[in-house]
């Protein structure tokens, strides 16, 4: 460690970004507490604070480099705990409208495909490495605490499994709770505005299976992406290899054409996909457990930035900021970046006379570069359906424009630019 800049950091949230942002603050801290309301398993399995820990995760190479920053050769671990080694544009299929498949390429990238439990549970037990890290499970925050002037936060009041109400002191406290609503909480108590929002409304349904993949496996690729043909076809799908020899199909469907939640009917889903590749793979694979849905309205952006003022060591963190749409698996990478973007923040600052001053305000404006790139990644494929709520901005007009063409939607390109 090197010299601490604070005595104690809490951290609410014990899901991707919040471990992740624990070790950030592990070196300027001479303590984190990290809370989590759930039970913390032993093994790679889902918990109820994550209710969509079942269905397929990605993490992608931007998420995969901040990981291994912030934890040299966390990359090693996955493959050590069973993640699947994927050769980026070799060994996963891609059916794309025009392309069934799209031409494979070599693009020099190695990553991992693994559970959502496994990549969690690998980076916990990193985490845990870190003997100033406390992980407190089963202990619910319940209110951000701040200084009478509401200058600066001061406690976190939290409940423990035996429902007795405690109180941690702390001048720094990261929001990774995934809903943000501490962090609103606190503002609202002290009559400060909100953040503005940014919305889109997409109303996706999704869901997920495992299947063990058959001795012969699959000739020349180890998974299969569909796309859809929008706006008329919009069931899309992934699968990918996972640990323990296991494929995890996702199957993904809009207004209202959702995946069921039965076998019968997420086979018959997979077969009323664009091309036959995934239902050939998988309708004769022997299925693992049940079938696990999702549903998700709305991608959501919250303008932290645009505040003029936020209480000092106040750090809305990941989803607290931004949700994106599960479909893109951006969420947990964009958390990884966060973290790893504070942790060099506060390298920098740590010889300065006050390293905390300012630091939220200045976090949360990087942050906002950091995220527009894969936010407006997202919003402009899931705009080329008329029906997605949301306001459309100009700066992605020709993008959403060269997509429809590539997808022939002229008469949908009249309805947009008229």
């Amino acid at each position: 460690m090197s010299m601490p800049i604070g005595k104690r950091a809490v951290v609410i949230g014990a899901g991707m970004g919040g471990l992740a942002t624990a070790r950030a603050l592990a070196d300027h801290f001479e303590q984190v507490i990290v809370l989590e309301r759930d039970s913390l398993p032993a093994d790679a399995v889902p918990r109820p604070g994550v209710p969509q820990s079942p269905q397929l995760h990605a993490l992608l190479g931007g998420g995969q480099r901040a990981l291994c920053e912030l934890f040299p050769d966390f990359d090693v671990d996955l493959a050590r705990a069973g993640a699947v080694p994927l050769r980026v544009g070799l060994d996963l299929r891609y059916d794309r409208p025009g392309y069934d498949p799209f031409p494979r390429r070599d693009l020099g990238w190695l990553t991992y495909a693994m559970s959502r439990p496994l990549i969690e549970l690998t980076l916990r037990r990193r985490v845990e490495e870190h003997g100033n890290i406390k992980l407190r499970q089963r202990c619910r925050a319940r209110e951000v605490l701040a200084s009478p002037d509401g200058s600066a936060v001061t406690a976190v009041r939290y409940e423990t499994a035996d429902g007795k109400s405690d109180t941690i002191a702390t001048n720094f406290v990261a929001d990774a709770s995934g809903h943000g609503s501490l962090t609103l909480g606190l503002l609202k108590s002290l009559g400060q505005e909100l953040p503005e929002e940014t919305k889109i409304g997409v109303d996706i349904g999704y869901a997920s299976a495992l299947f063990a993949i058959p001795p012969e496996g699959l000739s020349d690729w180890k998974g299969v992406a569909i796309f859809p043909s929008p706006p008329q076809v919009t069931r899309s799908c992934l699968m990918a290899p996972v640990e323990g020899n296991r494929w995890l199909v996702a199957l993904c469907g809009r207004r209202g054409d959702w995946p069921p939640g039965d076998w019968d009917g997420f086979l018959a889903f997979a077969q009323g996909l664009r091309t036959p590749t995934l239902y050939d793979a998988i309708k004769d694979a022997t299925r693992l457990g049940e079938v696990g849905r999702f549903g998700f309205s709305e991608s959501m952006w919250r303008h932290f930035e645009r505040l003029k003022a936020v209480p000092r060591g106040l750090l809305p963190i990941g989803d607290s900021i931004c949700r994106f749409n599960p479909i893109y698996g951006q969420g947990m990478s964009v958390a990884a970046q966060e973290a790893s973007l504070l942790h060099r923040m506060l390298r920098k600052r740590v010889a300065d006379a006050d390293p905390l001053g300012g630091l939220t305000e200045a976090f949360l404006t990087e942050a906002q570069a950091l995220i527009e790139a894969p936010w407006a990644m997202s919003a402009i494929p899931d705009f080329v359906y008329p029906d997605t709520r949301g306001q459309r901005r100009r700066i992605w007009r020709m993008h959403l424009i060269s997509q429809m063409l590539s997808c022939g939607s002229r008469p949908m390109i009249r309805r947009f630019t008229s």
